[in-house]
């Protein structure tokens, strides 16, 4: 794979991880719900590393082939956004004085790691938009370590976009806790509005 390939990739790919979408949301939320961005971006990012292990098996190749399989990851995705923007619309959090003790440190680590590993974007992104860039005639590495390796490029773009966003959101909104509160509202909202329309469009789709 030639350097030209992987610049390519590489704008492509932050692209789509700088359009904000359920990722952001819950970045911005943790930051701003005194929990740990860290813990967070690791979580988020945990969850595409088992999108590179499947792509780089060749499973993913079998869950695209699958529609049913395909649509039932789709629903349980959106279905958890759904809950979880809920569970943040009910209690938005405000930015917390200090450095605030995690009392859940697991849970925030869990709740990343669903959330991008049943994130329909990253699905579309590893089913779709990263097997484009695959060399599969005259390579130097087999396509399962070209998947892997943009896999991980993937992660770290992930993971220094999410962290910058994140604690952005902290040091901006830290003194602010009228617009904190709008922000994690607004990331519940948006958590829950992409749920709510991908469980629509995928059971419309499945009728």
């Amino acid at each position: 794979m030639d350097s030209g390939t992987l610049i390519s990739f590489l704008a492509v790919d932050l692209l789509l991880v700088c359009v904000p979408g359920a990722d952001w949301a819950y970045v911005i939320a943790a930051g701003l719900r005194g929990r740990s961005v860290g813990l967070a971006v690791t979580g988020l990012v945990s969850g595409y590393a088992l999108h590179t292990v499947l792509a780089a098996a060749g499973l993913a190749v079998l869950v695209a082939g699958s529609p049913a399989l395909l649509t039932a990851l789709t629903v349980a995705g959106a279905a958890y956004l759904v809950w979880l923007g809920w569970s943040v619309l009910r209690r938005p959090g405000v930015p917390q004085a200090g450095q605030a003790v995690e009392r859940d440190r697991w849970r925030v680590f869990l709740r990343g790691a669903t959330i991008s590993g049943l994130n329909p974007k990253g699905l579309l992104l590893y089913l779709s938009v990263l097997p484009q860039f695959l060399v599969t005639h005259d390579a130097r590495l087999p396509v399962p370590a070209q998947t892997a390796g943009l896999g991980l490029l993937h992660m770290a773009c992930c993971a220094a976009v999410y962290a910058t966003v994140g604690v952005l959101a902290r040091r901006l909104l830290g003194a602010r806790p009228a617009a904190a509160r709008a922000v994690t509202r607004t990331s519940g909202a948006a958590m829950l509005g992409i749920g709510a329309f991908l469980l629509v469009q995928r059971l419309a789709l499945g009728g």
